[in-house]
């Protein structure tokens, strides 16, 4: 598994709903991730320096296929903290690849200087990935309210 660098201009694309790279599938493509496309596009036009930190997509290096989404929200902030995001292609779930994205992620961040804390940020209903948090330490440290997600129960892990 790898998480690739989405180039800009496909991203930007991707976010416009105009993108023609049939390489993603349509789940990737489509409305339930076009809010994020969207998100990071206006992200990295106002920050063009939080590209490399942003979202990626997941590919299977065997076959070849994209599987998912993973990266982080942004830099570090001031808090030198990092926050997760990942998500799996419904067609593609229960096959260990948010897993090895989550261990990427936390893995990339314990290696970055100036990285002090990873966060994750997960609906009360989502089980599956509060579970997964929980077996690479990531413990329950608030809740807090999202305009795009909802309440969100907040997990951090220092490293």
């Amino acid at each position: 598994m790898s998480l690739v660098l989405v180039p800009t201009a496909t991203l930007h694309a991707l976010g416009a709903g105009t993108a023609d790279d049939e390489t993603l599938t349509p789940f990737l493509r489509g409305p339930d991730c076009r809010w994020l496309w969207r998100f990071r596009s206006e992200q990295i036009a106002r920050s063009p320096s939080d590209h490399p930190w942003i979202t990626r997509v997941v590919v299977d290096t065997t076959s070849g296929h994209p599987v998912g989404l993973a990266g982080f929200h942004g830099p570090p902030d001031e808090r030198c903290m990092v926050e997760v995001g990942y998500r799996t292609d419904p067609a593609w779930q229960r096959r260990g690849y948010a897993r090895a994205a989550l261990e990427v992620l936390i893995s990339t961040a314990t290696a970055t200087d100036g990285v002090d804390v990873v966060r994750a940020t997960i609906s009360p209903e989502n089980l599956p990935s509060r579970r997964l948090v929980a077996q690479y330490g990531l413990v329950e440290v608030g809740e807090q309210w999202d305009d795009e997600d909802g309440l969100e129960t907040i997990f951090e892990l220092p490293v």
